[in-house]
């Protein structure tokens, strides 16, 4: 399982929102006005302590993402391809699936 943290905090006066995607922080923005204070989450570090208790460790708050592995060594091979020591075959991979990517935290 992979912790889901929020993308956005959104807030305004004393009441603030957590959200997970661009559509959920279009609506809150809609909601609250203009005046609404957008905060981006490009990571972790972002946050303070609290915040990433209450938005992505809590048990009773976190959103859960399962991840499912149908072959180890498959898996094994894809870790490498992205995270080794070789640059080509990373590279060869981000060029041949660039325009399938849906959702870039850049």
């Amino acid at each position: 399982y992979i912790a889901q943290p929020p993308l956005y905090r959104i807030a305004k006066g004393k009441e603030e929102y957590y959200v997970f995607s661009e559509d959920e922080k279009d609506a809150k923005v809609k909601h609250f006005g203009q005046s609404a204070k957008v905060t981006r989450y490009k990571g972790l570090g972002e946050m303070n302590p609290e915040q990433l208790w209450k938005t992505t460790m809590d048990p009773s708050q976190r959103i859960m993402l399962k991840v499912n592995i149908d072959s180890d060594i498959e898996a094994h091979k894809m870790f490498v391809k992205l995270m080794g020591e070789e640059v080509e075959p990373r590279r060869e991979f981000i060029e041949r699936h660039a325009r399938d990517v849906k959702n870039l935290d850049i």
